[in-house]
Parts: structure tokens; C-alpha cells; sequence
């Protein structure tokens, strides 16, 4: 797609793997968050990627925004710039297939806020995650103070925000910022393999993951009317048919779905 960032289909059936990659450390510019907004375009209508795995290789997720951009923003030029970047996370974290962030190495600013854009995180056993805007005499400009808010809890949001210190993997995860914990060297191949496992799922997900992420900027009321909505839906798919004659006919779990 781009020169520093790059969309792999098909790694495993029905998984695709979006990777940063830019030396060193994967900073990522106004070009890669571009370049990522048009690769979520591409998946969003791709009816055979079923799954993605987001990456920044074996070293490191990404440490943040390319800092050298800075020094020419003004206050407005700034707020585009933000803008277009928090354009870029909400086409990630719309997509309708399941997302998983690996993160080894440094997840920092920018590089947080992609992961935490995505359904799922998988963190290496020395991976290290934070917003350390503060310290430039800046805040995160990409979602971060509310998404990790709304994962993480307010006062763990506000303490990373305000500190900007660094987590690891162990503290991460007992603050549910990550789901799992693996050996690095291991990692991208058991993020494939979870991809995996949610890409044999039913057209279901799609529907689940929608009343989620619609349902949380609601009031319980109108979030369960979402819910119903994409309830009904449900019964528009062909899998909702094979899943219920499967369930009446064989006991659960045992249906094949076709992600339609």
C-alpha cells in the first residue's frame, strides 16, 4: 500500500495482516496514518478477510507520532492534523472484522492509540505501552485519553496521561489495557493463530461488534434498541440458519459457518 506500511492477505484463511514499518522504531507519520486509512477502506468491503492482525514487527509496535512534523504546526494546523489521524483509528476501529493488535517492543503515543483502536491486544513479555506526550508539553492527539479511559478506567488513564510513564506487559494487563501475555519470539504467530480462530466464526461477530462500539456512546435505553437492531439482524444471515439447525439438531458448537 504504502512505502512504511503494508496490507497481507490470506496468511491464514481469512486473516489479513496490516504492518508498520518504518526504521527504527516505526514512527508514524502523516503518510503511514493516510496509507492506514485507505488499507481499513480496502478491508472494510473485503467479504474474504474475516480477521486482522495489526503489527510493527519483531522489534517494536510503533513509538509514537513522527515527532519531527511538530515544530511547523500551528494551534490549527495541529488540530488537522489530529483530526486526520483520529480519521484514520475510527476507519480501524470500525472495520467489521475482528482486530488484534501484537504489540512487541515499545507501543508509545501514536503507537498506543492504534492499538487501543483495535478489538484485541496480544503484548509481548517485554513490551511496554504509554502516552508520554506530557512530558513534549503535549496531550495525545490520537483517541488515547478516551480509549485507554474507557478501557483502562479513568484514574489509570488520567495517571498515564498525567505521568506519562511507561506500563509493562504484567501491568497492562491487570489494568485490561491487553488481553494476553506471550514469549516475543512467539507472538505474531499466536495473534495469527487468534485471528484465526475468529475468522471460522459467524457473520454474527460483524453484527456483535457493531452493537458494542455503537452501544457504548449511548444511554442504556438506546443502546439495548441498538442491540435489537443488530439482534434482528442476525437473522438475515446464512449462519444464523446453519447455527440454529445445528444447535437443534446436533447440540451446540458444532456448526460450520461461512462468515455470510
Amino acid at each position: 500500500m504504502g512505502e512504511n506500511i503494508h496490507l497481507e492477505k490470506n496468511v491464514a484463511d481469512g486473516v489479513a495482516v496490516i504492518r508498520l514499518d518504518r526504521p527504527k522504531v516505526n514512527a508514524l507519520s502523516s503518510d503511514m496514518m493516510r496509507d492506514l486509512h485507505a488499507i481499513c477502506d480496502e478491508l472494510a468491503v473485503d467479504d474474504t478477510t474475516r480477521a486482522v492482525v495489526v503489527t510493527g514487527g519483531r522489534n517494536n509496535f510503533a513509538a509514537g507520532a513522527d515527532i519531527s512534523e511538530f515544530p511547523s504546526f500551528t494551534a490549527e494546523t495541529a488540530q488537522q492534523f489530529s483530526n486526520m489521524f483520529n480519521d484514520s483509528l475510527l476507519a480501524l476501529e470500525n472495520l467489521p472484522q475482528v482486530t488484534i493488535s501484537a504489540i512487541n517492543g515499545f507501543a508509545l503515543g501514536g503507537g498506543l492509540e492504534v492499538a487501543v483502536a483495535t478489538d484485541f491486544r496480544m503484548i509481548a513479555e517485554d513490551g511496554r505501552m504509554g502516552v508520554p506526550e506530557i512530558q513534549l508539553g503535549l496531550i495525545p492527539g490520537g483517541g488515547g485519553t478516551q480509549r485507554l479511559a474507557r478501557l483502562a478506567g479513568v484514574t489509570m488513564a488520567k495517571d498515564m496521561v498525567y505521568s506519562g510513564r511507561h506500563v509493562g506487559a504484567e501491568e497492562a494487563l491487570a489494568n485490561k489495557i491487553v488481553s494476553s501475555i506471550h514469549d516475543p519470539d512467539e507472538l505474531q504467530d499466536a495473534a495469527i493463530a487468534k485471528a484465526a480462530q475468529y475468522a471460522t466464526g459467524p457473520a454474527a461477530l460483524r453484527m456483535a461488534k457493531r452493537a458494542i462500539l455503537d452501544g457504548l456512546a449511548l444511554p442504556l435505553g438506546e443502546a439495548v434498541k441498538v442491540e435489537a437492531e443488530q439482534f434482528g439482524a442476525c437473522f438475515a444471515t446464512d449462519d444464523c440458519r446453519t447455527g440454529v439447525q445445528s444447535f437443534m439438531e446436533n447440540g451446540p458448537g458444532k456448526a460450520t459457518f461461512s462468515g455470510r
